[in-house]
């Protein structure tokens, strides 16, 4: 198929893009977020940047938007109303906010289309109607068992963690970094230090790392912490349980799903979770084997595989099932 989709959510995109169809990405010469194509990422060929005045050449066959605004873009540059004219999946990829958990999803009661959540979790706490919705858990390319835990250390990867606050548990990391010196990945973390209070011995930030150079740097440290406290499920979680990295949860959201109490810890109580950074820290042994129990849950269940033969699925259903409502477009 031909898939018409922007580069949104990188994370969520690396999986996409490496199935089996053709991958459009408008592209303008601003590259904003409405033209960012390919955003210099190394995707396979399949994932075509398109010039968006061109798009109406393209024959595209089912548009999987991200944003609701997408929706009126799309009709825009193809000439064609999402869902009714056009195949539709929407990929929701945010918990609810702000007041949980009475959300009315931006496209709810619209029968014309699909909403694809990527957690149980969301499909449980957004009110989308008659909407048809679907889950498809994520899937992330296997980097591979390279955790040594050589540094005795804590990372965690956020990005904006002093704008988010809160909500991504930035106010926690004090917490973690009296068990271990913290190493934080992301971006805009530079204010980071000074917003806590925590000094270079006890907090280091390492800014936005390419894919590769992160999971590498990940995989030294002792032990990965997810602070997040609303959040539909962190990517670079999944990634570190992957990468064989004993995990440090925060209790909430999908995170309840995704972590098996072997892999770590998972608690709603700060204090467990910084006394099992401590024996992590003194025990390597227990850390490696902790982190082979991540790796086997985030394998069986977040495969890369799995993930892209679920999306073949709901694209195949979507496409023929709008086919079925409307006939005359599918004879044209």
């Amino acid at each position: 198929m031909r898939i018409l989709l922007w580069h949104v959510h990188g994370g969520w995109m690396e999986a996409f893009v490496r199935g089996d169809h053709e991958y459009l990405l408008p592209m303008n010469a601003e590259r904003d977020a409405w033209g960012l194509g390919r955003g210099g990422r190394p995707w396979p060929e399949n994932a075509r940047e398109v010039d968006a005045a061109a798009l109406r050449d393209e024959d595209v066959d089912v548009l999987v938007a991200q944003r609701p605004e997408e929706l009126t873009a799309a009709q825009e540059l193809l000439g064609r109303r999402p869902g009714r004219e056009l195949p539709t999946v929407y990929v929701e990829h945010n918990a609810p906010r702000p007041d949980v958990p009475q959300t009315l999803h931006p496209l709810a009661d619209r029968d014309e289309l699909t909403i694809a959540h990527v957690t149980h979790f969301n499909r449980l706490f957004w009110d989308t109607g008659r909407t048809p919705t679907t889950v498809i858990e994520h899937g992330v390319p296997d980097p591979g068992p390279l955790y040594s835990g050589e540094l005795e250390r804590l990372a965690v990867v956020v990005n904006e963690p002093v704008r988010r606050g809160r909500v991504a548990g930035t106010d926690l990391l004090p917490a973690f970094a009296s068990a271990a010196p913290l190493d934080v990945f992301g971006m805009r973390g530079e204010a980071l230090p000074q917003y806590l209070g925590l000094g270079r011995e006890r907090l280091a930030v390492h800014g936005d790392l390419p894919t590769l150079a992160l999971h590498e740097r990940l995989a030294q440290r002792r032990a990965y912490v997810h602070p997040m406290r609303w959040t539909s499920l962190g990517l670079s979680l999944i990634e570190a349980m992957h990468l064989a990295m004993p995990v440090l949860v925060v209790a909430a959201t999908e995170a309840v799903r995704a972590v098996p109490p072997e892999a770590g810890a998972i608690s709603t109580d700060v204090d467990d979770l910084v006394r099992a950074a401590r024996r992590l820290l003194r025990d390597p042994e227990e850390a490696r084997r902790r982190g082979a129990a991540a790796r086997e849950a985030a394998l069986a269940r977040y495969g890369l595989d799995r993930f892209l033969a679920d999306w073949d699925r709901l694209l195949a259903d979507v496409v023929s099932g709008h086919a079925r409502r409307t006939p005359e477009r599918s004879t044209a």
